[in-house]
């Protein structure tokens, strides 16, 4: 159904092509996942399938990419479309209508389909997705996880034979990627849809693959095997894999129930371990004290910049105090009594199914949303009443969209920007972004850095105000292993140096890694707060692989069981 022939791709005033020689045949009706670290051009082969590449992005193609026949060379992405369906990372560029029911109608209308039949599969797609509750509300007043459920199904409703899927279940909680990939998985066994998908959650879809595709490098040559086969071997991988490579079981294991059949031996081993339960550091502590887990060291450029400029904590109070808060949202309450505490040195993990109400919190925290009861406060501030200049010296806010906060023309622009913001001196975002973008230069345009470039530099930007209180949104969307490694090595260090930070993630690995305390919320309210391993281990959708693998024991990350080993 889809073939590569020796293509390459090279792009204007790049050194080297970032597709080299690569030969791949996804057969019709199988489910292939492309896997690789970030920046290796995995984007790149996914666009070249359905046209994008070269006809939209540039650069030049080498070779030949067909689909169901058609050669994309000579076909243009709109000739292409009644075959291929086609989902990015940033599913809010494809909307082109208000409301739900109206995307997920846009595409048959363009390619003809009659009314009755249209209308019959936005039932369909609906039901399947779970946007029946959905189906009139505008797009724009959607959370980032029923967005990207909305452009899942606009493309399943004109029911392509090919579905190419950059990242799809990046902005879900848990159980919304289990059922968009329950899904792909009945549309590939039941009506032999072929599916080329990349995503950097290995944990959550390496076991509904038939075949991965492993970019391993740059310009590497694509592998391509049984996905047991190509884990047991690939750069990045689940953390189940990591448990697997750890106790030398062989083949490895691809799913929990298959690690938990051979988990006893190890799960002896550890029976006299204690299992270490973090716990924040005085905020006075040296930033040494937090060092360990990987990304940035404590002795790196950051930490010294961090030490030297360290957030203005006066005392051991709150930095957050939230009570009783409601939002209102037109009709809808998104947010009832919630109570919430951030003391100095302390990481929140803030999780919940989309649409629970993570991100208008954060927005309250920061004064984007005015309370419609309750109060909040930040340093003794009401964020809705304190003026922006102001507040971003007391709580800094990186968005689920970093580029939403990027609006200049080079990576120099944004840093003279963000120190005239802040009141600081000229130079200081820029010595901020230098420690966690040493490779990037000051003539660069924000647009052409990778998710986590800017996410990086999204947080240079927040932090040049040296904030105490820092939030963050959905912060590894787009980020592969090694890149999440490295931001939570700056969180911690920023954790150490007394800066309270709030993750709003769905990312269950991450917060068992980098939380002190869980707070799940649903439906607007508090329904669980307490620290990491009590609220996670019990918890089906929100238990790492490593938890469930080793329950009843607390034991959260494939770090801590090797320390133990």
């Amino acid at each position: 159904m889809i073939r590569f022939e020796n293509v390459s791709v090279v792009y204007e005033g790049a050194g080297a092509p970032v597709l080299r020689g690569v030969d791949l045949t996804v057969p019709e009706g199988e489910l292939v996942l492309l896997a690789g670290p970030s920046g290796v051009g995995k984007s790149t082969l996914l666009n070249a399938v359905c046209g994008l590449v070269p006809h939209f992005t540039g650069g030049t193609l080498r070779g030949r990419v067909t689909v169901d026949g058609r050669d994309t060379r000579t076909h243009r992405p709109r000739e292409l479309a009644d075959v291929v369906g086609t989902v990015g990372q940033d599913p809010s560029a494809h909307f082109v209508t208000d409301t739900v029911e109206d995307e997920l109608a846009y595409g048959m209308e363009s390619l003809g389909i009659e009314p009755q039949v249209m209308r019959r599969r936005v039932e369909e797609t609906l039901d399947l997705l779970g946007l029946a509750e959905l189906r009139d509300r505008p797009i724009a007043t959607l959370s980032g996880g029923q967005r990207q459920r909305v452009a899942i199904g606009s493309v399943l409703t004109p029911h392509p034979r090919v579905l190419v899927l950059d990242e799809p279940t990046s902005a879900l909680d848990p159980a919304a990627a289990e059922e968009v990939l329950a899904v792909l998985q009945r549309l590939v066994h039941d009506l032999g849809t072929t599916v080329l998908m990349a995503e950097h959650r290995l944990e959550r879809v390496v076991q509904y693959a038939d075949r991965v595709a492993l970019l391993p490098a740059p310009g590497a040559p694509v592998v391509v095997g049984p996905p047991a086969e190509v884990m047991a071997h690939s750069p990045v991988y689940p953390p189940v894999v990591g448990l697997a490579r750890l106790a030398g079981w062989e083949p490895v294991p691809l799913t929990v129930r298959d690690a938990r059949r051979r988990a006893a031996p190890l799960r002896e081993r550890l029976a006299d371990s204690p299992v270490p339960v973090p716990v924040p550091a005085p905020f006075s502590a040296p930033v040494a004290a937090q060092g360990s887990g990987g990304g940035v060291p404590a002795r790196g450029p950051l930490a010294r910049l961090l030490r030297r400029n360290p957030a203005s904590v006066p005392d051991a109070a709150p930095l957050l105090t939230v009570e009783r808060l409601a939002v209102r949202r037109g009709r809808v309450e998104a947010l009832r009594a919630v109570d919430l505490r951030v003391a100095p040195g302390e990481t929140v993990a803030l999780m919940g199914r989309n649409g629970a109400g993570k991100s208008t919190l954060l927005g309250a925290l920061v004064g984007m949303v005015e309370p419609a009861g309750g109060t909040v406060r930040v340093h003794g501030l009401e964020p809705h009443r304190t003026a922006p200049k102001e507040l971003i010296r007391h709580a800094g806010l990186v968005p689920q969209e970093p580029r939403d906060l990027l609006c200049s023309d080079t990576v120099a622009a944004e840093c003279r920007a963000a120190d005239a913001d802040a009141g600081a001196a000229p130079g200081s975002c820029r010595e901020l972004v230098s420690a966690l973008l040493p490779d990037v230069a000051d003539a660069t345009h924000p647009r052409d850095l990778s998710e986590g470039q800017r996410l990086a530099l999204a947080l240079a930007v927040v932090l040049t105000a040296r904030p105490p209180l820092l939030l963050l949104d959905e912060p590894t969307r787009g980020l592969d292993y090694a890149a999440k490694a490295r931001l939570a090595g700056v969180l911690r260090g920023l954790a150490a140096e007394g800066h309270g930070i709030v993750l709003a993630t769905h990312d269950v690995e991450l917060a068992a890694e980098l939380a002190h305390r869980v707070v799940i919320l649903a439906d607007g309210e508090v329904v669980a707060d307490g620290p990491t391993a009590d609220v996670v281990v019990s918890s089906p959708s929100f238990a790492p692989q490593v938890a469930k693998v080793l329950a009843p024991r607390p034991w959260l990350t494939v770090a801590q069981v090797e320390a133990a080993l």
